[in-house]
């Protein structure tokens, strides 16, 4: 178990903006960042980070915390591997509490995290075998130093190598406890009825281990060394619970920073494009690892940069079946350029022939733009024949047409016209068509859709708070007293007493004090978790805000916070417009008080609501208990009606005054 003192100290190393800016492409907004939501499908940014106070607020799903929950959160880390991770990445010495666990908790590991660990033992065994065994070090280094790999970008892409024995790694993981069952699941051994004792999936094959954005190991890709035999070249791992092809990019952990600090992604095909391109200096590089490039893949990228740049072989015969991964960038907002090496040449010979300036300059010089690529493609094969012509420029058409954006739309158009002496109307005739089409095509997928399953109504679960309007008001008041107490809980307020002596209370101090004193009973439980909180820290002479709470594990009382301390105006950065509305707190003082009146008003209403319903058991069972409720009632409207002539609420002001008649 970690140590609390190293739990404190991941927490006050750890910088919120630099570990979400690794998912998200961060933006300054005044005095925090803002991006788009890694977590629903947005135009718009509702995601902001807050670097003074350490949390983050997606405001599109409602979620929200600290840089570790973020890491729970995205990477679906328990506790303490979030907090391993990041105490990896800030290079912080982890000290564990040296204590028994019982054998229930030994095994409570899910079987995802056991499937996490194997990958871990099976990535450090295959580099072992490279570095240390005979055989790895005469067929698998000697087959990456052939390819003029330096020992430090094999040492960074954790490359290793398979022995040729057919039960190697088996052996290995079953003597260090692993199942039979966790390795067939694993993907990295089977066990087929006529070799019980299991039978590796990787044998006698240089290893390329795949991993997450945050850097497990989620399986191999694998490639065989020999060529007389009749087997696949490569090998993949194949689909498990945490490895899903189409939701992972090779060479995406090493490269993630190079991307975002460049602000441009280049794609390649394999895995040897990476890492040559990567040995030569150039790191802003992923390769989609030869699957067909997938949405979840453009969405990865997404997070760090708009900006693409795909990088093909000059002889690739699949480069026509590019032309949907074009489309696909295209959809999901990208900016495309594309790059054609010279035939016989890919990403990796070309990285090793010549200099890094050399290659980032015929990158960036000889890079075209998708209409250019798709033209040289498309109208090599058209000769002079017109039809052919016009469907090649109906092609490039279609794929502008997946532009998302309008005014980007228009000047491709433009661009085709100049290119092929085309008016921009017939042009845009034809994006019409295309448009149409599509749509036609999405009504009928959906037809069939719901032709094959037809919906279910579903009772929509009726707002039961809001149904109650006394209800309502006063749970509204209870959580923004608890939220002032987050926010501005250790400022000191100014006040006055009966006999006009000043004095000063804490925001929290003065919160406490009206709670109390109405002997209130909280309708949130969070809220009065907060409050006891709260008060054991009063106990121990400590004032418990907001940053107390934010390290919080437990989910509902984490949202709360993060909800108080990031609140939504926070969206807007109104100053870029030279706008300077109010802060939200300028006026705490009066803020409080006039909240405090405003919540004390509510909960007479809640109780006079509350105990009219209760006179209805007793009017003609027990006299006594009525009486007692309705002097209750006449008390409880006696008090409201002098709250009622002290407050006054302006929207306007955001403040409460004395009414004055």
């Amino acid at each position: 178990m970690i140590s609390k003192q190293s739990i404190d100290k991941i927490f006050s190393t750890i910088r919120v903006e630099e570990i979400v800016g690794e998912y998200v492409q961060l933006k300054r907004a005044g005095s925090n960042f803002k991006g788009l939501s890694p977590f629903h499908e947005e135009k718009s940014p509702s995601f902001v980070v807050s670097p003074s106070k350490q949390i983050w607020k997606d405001f599109s799903t409602g979620k929200g915390g600290t840089a570790i929950s973020f890491l729970m959160e995205i990477e679906n880390f328990t506790y303490p591997e979030a907090l391993r991770h990041a105490a990896k990445k800030y290079a912080i010495e982890i000290e564990e509490d040296q204590r028994e666990f019982s054998e229930e908790a030994k095994n409570a590991q899910s079987e995802r995290d056991i499937l996490y660990k194997i990958h871990e033992v099976a990535n450090d065994y295959f580099q072992n075998i490279l570095w240390e065994n005979d055989e790895g070090r005469a067929i698998g280094l000697s087959y990456f130093r052939e390819r003029e790999l330096k020992d430090e970008i094999i040492k960074k892409f954790q490359l290793g190598f398979s022995p040729e024995k057919k039960n190697s790694f088996t052996e290995y993981a079953i003597e260090k406890g692993y199942s039979k069952e966790i390795l067939e699941k694993s993907g990295l051994a089977i066990f087929p009825e006529n070799a019980p004792n299991g039978i590796d999936r990787f044998r006698e094959r240089v290893m390329f281990p795949i991993h997450s954005f945050s850097g497990r190991v989620l399986g191999f890709g694998a490639r065989i060394l020999k060529n007389n035999i009749k087997t696949a070249k490569y090998l993949n791992s194949p689909e498990t619970e945490i490895y899903h092809k189409s939701n992972v990019l090779y060479g995406l952990n090493q490269s993630k920073q190079a991307i975002s600090r460049k602000n441009i992604c280049l794609l390649v095909e394999g895995y040897m494009d990476v890492i040559s391109l990567h040995m030569s200096g150039i790191e802003n590089v992923v390769a989609s690892s030869g699957t067909s490039l997938t949405t979840e893949q453009i969405k990865l990228i997404k997070r760090l940069t708009e900006n693409v740049t795909i990088l093909f072989d000059g002889d690739n015969a699949g480069i026509k079946a590019s032309f949907r991964s074009i489309d696909m960038l295209l959809t999901e907002g990208m900016n495309i350029r594309v790059l054609l090496f010279p035939d016989g040449d890919d990403p990796d010979s070309f990285a090793r022939k010549h200099p890094q300036e050399y290659v980032e300059k015929f990158i960036e010089n000889q890079a075209m733009d998708f209409i250019d690529f798709k033209a040289e493609i498309l109208l090599k094969e058209v000769g002079n024949d017109p039809i052919k012509k016009a469907e090649a420029i109906r092609d490039i058409v279609k794929s502008v047409g997946f532009v998302q954006n309008a005014l980007k739309q228009e000047v491709y158009l433009k661009e085709v016209s100049n290119k092929f002496g085309l008016s921009e109307q017939s042009l845009f005739n034809e994006l019409d068509v295309q448009r149409q089409v599509t749509q036609n095509h999405n009504q009928h997928a959906q037809q069939q859709k719901e032709t094959a399953a037809p919906v279910k109504m579903e009772i929509v679960p009726f707002d039961e708070e809001k149904s109650d309007p006394y209800l309502y008001d006063v749970l509204f008041m209870e959580n923004k007293l608890v939220d002032h107490m987050l926010m501005f809980g250790d400022i000191v307020l100014k006040r006055t007493d009966d006999n006009n002596t000043e004095y000063q209370i804490t925001v929290i101090e003065e919160i406490l004090h009206h709670f109390d004193e109405e002997q209130y009973k909280f309708l949130v439980k969070g809220n009065e978790i907060i409050i006891n909180q709260v008060k054991e820290g009063i106990q121990n002479d400590e004032l418990r805000s907001g940053s107390f709470f934010v390290s919080f594990m437990d989910e509902e009382i984490t949202t709360k916070v993060v909800d108080a301390l990031i609140p939504l105006d926070e969206l807007e950065n109104w100053s870029s417009r030279n706008i300077h509305p109010p802060n939200y707190g300028d006026k705490v003082a009066e803020q409080i008080k006039g909240d405090v009146l405003l919540h004390k008003y509510r909960y007479i209403d809640y109780l006079m609501k509350e105990t009219i319903a209760e006179l209805e058991k007793y009017s003609s069972t027990d006299e006594v208990k009525y009486f007692e409720l309705i002097k209750k009632i006449t008390l409880l409207k006696q008090a409201s009606m002098r709250l009622n002539d002290i407050i006054e609420y302006s929207p306007i002001k955001g403040i409460y005054v004395d009414r004055k008649r």
